[in-house]
C-alpha cells in the first residue's frame, strides 16, 4: 500500500500531478484544491489512497489527510466515484464539511456531475458520521475544555472543525472572542483564519 508520495512535481495539469520519487514518476489525480497548493519543480508530499481495477490503477492524491479523509467518506455514498468526489473536493474539505453540517444542496451541486438527489443522499448519509446529527454531544472526548454553547451555529462549527481535525482544545481557543450570533460558515472560518495567524506568529 502507498501511503503517501514525496518528492518535487515534475508534471502539474488540470486533475493530474506526478511526484518524483527517486527517479520514479508517480501520476496522482488531484482536486483543484490540491493542485492550487502545489508549484511545479517544488517538493511536495501527497498522501494516497488508491483505486484498483482490473482496467486501471489508479493513485488519488491529497494535499492533507483532511481531504483525504473527506474523499473517503464521500466515496462510501451510492452513486459517488472518484470523478464526483473529486469535484465536490476542488473547492475544499473546509467547504465540503460546512456543505454537509449545514444541508447546503447548492455547494455540492456546484461540483461537476453532481445533481440535487445525489447532493442530498451525500447529506443524508455523512451527516451522522460526521457528527451533525449529534453535535450537541459530540464535545465529550479530550482535555476538559469549555463546552460550545448547546445547538446552534457555534456547535455546528465546533463539530466541523473536529471533522477537520482540530482538537476540541485547538477549536476553544480559536473561537475566542468570535460572534456567538455569527453564521456557521463564518464561524468555522474566524477559526481557520485565527489558527493561520497563530502559525505564522
Amino acid at each position: 500500500m502507498i501511503y503517501y508520495v514525496s518528492g518535487p512535481v515534475t508534471v502539474l495539469e488540470p486533475g493530474l500531478a506526478v511526484i518524483d520519487c527517486g527517479g520514479v514518476g508517480y501520476g496522482c489525480r488531484v482536486t483543484a484544491y490540491t493542485a492550487a497548493q502545489l508549484k511545479l519543480n517544488q517538493p511536495a508530499k501527497l498522501f494516497i489512497t488508491e483505486s484498483i481495477r482490473e482496467d486501471a490503477f489508479d493513485l488519488y492524491g491529497f494535499i492533507s489527510r483532511e481531504e483525504q479523509r473527506c474523499y473517503e467518506l464521500l466515496t462510501t455514498v451510492n452513486g459517488v466515484g472518484p470523478k464526483a468526489a473529486m469535484a465536490i473536493l476542488s473547492a475544499g474539505p473546509q467547504n465540503f464539511t460546512l456543505a454537509v453540517m449545514t444541508g447546503d444542496e447548492k455547494l455540492l451541486t456546484a461540483a461537476q456531475g453532481v445533481g440535487k438527489k445525489i447532493a442530498q443522499r451525500i447529506i443524508l448519509e455523512l451527516k451522522d458520521k460526521m457528527g451533525g446529527s449529534n453535535v450537541e454531544l459530540d464535545f465529550s472526548s479530550g482535555a476538559a475544555v469549555s463546552a460550545p454553547v448547546s445547538g446552534g451555529n457555534t456547535a455546528m462549527a465546533h463539530a466541523a472543525l473536529q471533522e477537520l481535525g482540530y482538537s476540541p482544545s485547538e477549536i476553544a481557543t480559536a473561537l475566542k472572542g468570535a460572534d456567538p450570533t455569527a453564521s456557521t460558515e463564518e464561524l468555522v472560518r474566524f477559526a481557520l483564519r485565527a489558527m493561520v495567524m497563530k502559525v505564522k506568529s
